[in-house]
């Protein structure tokens, strides 16, 4: 028998799960995947031919695909920004680094009771520069929790390689502090995705970050699972071209397969599902558009193919499967997760974004008109550049002019002559853009790199 007061007590312990369960439900789990040097015309729903992508489609169709999204053109640049909502001239070193006491939207997130999770791509050590940055920090297993995740499953943290294993077959991998491992007979990207799916199982009854920086589709092209070649273990790292189809297709198959995880926990309707990419395809894939024109690559150049990338919102039941033309740059992707956290981040001065939230829900909200990038690769032979951009303009600090819709990859730039009218509005807009952005002093290479294959 139930005693009166174990009904009281059963009756408040309902009352009070049920209110913490209601709290937990009115902040949206965010799920941020991006594809490593996988451009905008690499998914079908963006005019590409030549790679099956229905997953990712399917999303775009049923969520917000984005047109003009931008980041910068390489790696490291990308993951500075996007992570700290801050343009490269504000926070950005070297390659391969995170600036110790950055904050970062997994910092943001968790003080809003979140937890936390990043599997995949880390390279924010400073393991490239041996010489910039003391062993202390390069061999640090915990950095990620200093930067506001709780759980990490990690490829290039404190290591970047053993002879055979990297990042696809044989990966090595670190998680939670412990110590890199190689795992024998794996494949890199489904260790994270298994380890994120576990996650989202543990998780699925409070509110929780997942953050997936991929290692797909980064050279080198290898096979994946669903390659003939991943059957024999001596042909599992042997590079070719062909395989960057397989990889763009595995990629999709794991964002499949992680939204099908959220619906099997009971937690899409409560999920926003976020996919992009942290710059262009590698210069040597060539891509066939629909419309029957060859797009390359541009990886580390600054024209449209190298910064212009997928991004794909799903939130079910709520984003209007439409497409949007607004203008999207990394840095808002801080400002939109705190919102959808209900983290006023106001106080933060130094911060670039604009929250695209209202978008996802069919309003009109705030779009930006104009996009900057400062980039200071500090890396290999590519070389610094700023510019500010609109839906159709593109000013470069040194002067240059382009109409990119007309002149993508930016080989004649727009007469003096035709400088009048909107053109010129254009162009003096663009040109106030840059101005009030801050001069970064030029500053000497420190240290030399790392082979280039490490990136």
């Amino acid at each position: 028998m139930v005693s009166d007061l174990q009904k009281i007590v059963l009756t408040m312990f309902a009352v009070f799960s049920g209110h913490f369960m209601s709290l937990a439900a009115e902040k949206p789990n965010i799920v941020l995947i991006m594809a490593d040097d996988m451009g905008y015309e690499c998914l079908g729903c963006n005019g590409s031919k030549d790679y099956r992508t229905p997953n990712l489609d399917r999303l775009a169709g049923e969520g917000l695909r984005f047109t003009n999204c931008y980041s910068t053109p390489l790696c490291t640049p990308s993951r500075v920004q996007i992570m700290t909502g801050k343009y490269n001239f504000r926070n950005y070193e070297e390659f391969g680094y995170l600036r110790t006491g950055e904050r970062t939207f997994a910092q943001v997130l968790k003080q809003a009771g979140y937890a936390t999770v990043i599997a995949g791509k880390w390279q924010l050590n400073g393991l490239s520069y041996p010489d910039r940055y003391p062993v202390s920090l390069r061999k640090d297993h915990r950095r990620p929790e200093a930067f506001g995740f709780d759980e990490w499953c990690l490829w290039q943290l404190t290591e970047v390689r053993t002879k055979s294993g990297e990042r696809f077959a044989d990966p090595l991998i670190e998680r939670n502090g412990g110590p890199a491992q190689k795992r024998k007979g794996k494949y890199g990207p489904d260790v994270f995705r298994d380890y994120l799916l576990e996650f989202i199982e543990r998780k699925k009854d409070e509110p929780f970050l997942v953050y997936y920086p991929m290692v797909l589709t980064h050279d080198p092209f290898v096979p994946t699972p669903d390659s003939p070649e991943w059957s024999d273990p001596q042909k599992r790292m042997k590079r070719s071209k062909h395989h960057f189809k397989e990889m763009v297709e595995y990629t999709d198959k794991i964002v499949g397969q992680v939204v099908a995880k959220l619906d099997e926990a009971g937690v899409l309707e409560n999920t926003v599902v976020i996919f992009t990419g942290d710059n262009g395809t590698h210069p040597s894939i060539t891509t066939r558009l629909v419309n029957g024109r060859d797009y390359r690559g541009g990886k580390g150049s600054t024209p449209n193919a190298g910064t212009h990338v997928p991004l794909i919102v799903y939130w079910k039941g709520k984003t209007p499967g439409a497409v949007c033309s607004d203008l999207v740059d990394f840095t808002d992707i801080y400002q939109t997760f705190a919102d959808i956290a209900g983290v006023d981040v106001s106080g933060e001065s130094d911060l670039d974004g604009r929250s695209f939230l209202p978008q996802l829900t069919g309003e009109k909200g705030n779009p930006r008109n104009w996009v900057f990038c400062h980039y200071d690769p500090r890396w290999g032979k590519f070389t610094e550049s700023r510019f500010a951009r609109d839906k159709q303009y593109k000013l470069y600090a040194d002067g240059r002019f382009y109409d990119v819709n007309a002149d993508q990859l930016e080989k004649a730039g727009v007469k003096a002559a035709d400088v009048v009218g909107d053109v010129k509005d254009a162009r003096r807009h663009l040109k106030a853009v840059l101005d009030k952005m801050p001069e970064v002093p030029a500053r000497p290479r420190i240290g030399k790199a790392v082979k280039k294959k490490s990136k």
